[in-house]
């Protein structure tokens, strides 16, 4: 008889150690400070503990995404059986968004355009995008989140570009830095499908204005037949031009497509 050995999936544990972490240091009481509804004796509120996760860094056209999930500590209710959005199919993925919206204080995705990408650079342009979402939830709840779980070793969202950051919401006080945190942390799961679920929609109905290059599929990533119809009809205004595209000099200069089509996005619709 076979044992089927199952992989456990994401939990809260990073994000109520967080909590526990913060009241240690806001009040002499502790994690004791915590009262049964999960708000603080303290301050009569729940502690916010935020995930942040990114899609479409490596892609060759489109935005480059940012989803961030908030919840309410240490009682964020039931939790939505969420996975890395890697590992889910598109389907699944799909029927997850309103229960992560359901169960979530707030939630936002935030993107960067192809123009801002070539114009700040991908690090920047993410900075971007996670300070746009990051923006959206603290409006929606009225006050900053009180930490952050960021995937990966690299805490990128201070590299905002001053400019285009003016009037958006200050960062987090506290980011932990969690590596696989998408397959680890629920926020960080859950901000992963939001921002995989929208980027994907955003790229399939540009593929109506854009057919040629199979962004219904690829999504803008380097596939075989995006790459080859790059270099049969030219880059289009979604593609990141300050990358390298495989053309010559001359296509790299002058995009094919004058100007967006109307049933096209126009400029400032990805942003938050």
């Amino acid at each position: 008889m076979t044992t089927r050995t199952t992989v456990p999936g994401p939990d809260l544990s990073v994000e109520l150690s967080l909590v526990a972490a913060q009241l240690a240091l806001a009040s002499p009481a502790g994690a004791g400070d915590v009262g049964r509804t999960g708000r603080t004796e303290r301050t009569g509120r729940p502690l916010l503990v935020a995930g942040m996760d990114e899609v479409g860094r490596g892609a060759l056209a489109g935005p480059v995404s940012v989803g961030v999930v908030v919840v309410a500590l240490p009682d964020a209710g039931p939790q939505p059986a969420v996975r890395d959005s890697k590992v889910l199919s598109a389907k699944r993925r799909e029927a997850l968004v309103p229960e992560i919206l359901a169960w979530g204080a707030a939630a936002a995705v935030g993107h960067a355009e192809p123009g801002e990408i070539d114009r700040y650079g991908i690090s920047a342009a993410l900075a971007l995008a996670g300070r746009r979402a990051w923006h959206r939830v603290a409006a929606d709840l009225g006050r900053i989140p009180d930490a952050l779980v960021l995937d990966g070793r690299d805490n990128w969202l201070p590299r905002s570009p001053f400019q285009a950051s003016v009037g958006l919401a200050p960062g987090p006080g506290a980011v932990h830095l969690q590596v696989k945190a998408d397959a680890t942390c629920a926020t960080v799961a859950a901000a992963s499908i939001l921002a995989k679920v929208e980027r994907d929609g955003l790229m399939t109905g540009l593929a109506e204005a854009f057919p040629d290059y199979g962004w219904e599929g690829n999504k803008g990533y380097g596939a075989a037949v995006h790459r080859q119809a790059i270099l049969d009809r030219g880059p289009s205004p979604y593609h990141r031009m300050s990358w390298n595209l495989g053309l010559s000099r001359g296509q790299e200069a002058t995009p094919v497509w004058p100007q967006r089509p109307e049933q096209g996005l126009q400029q400032g619709e990805w942003t938050a």
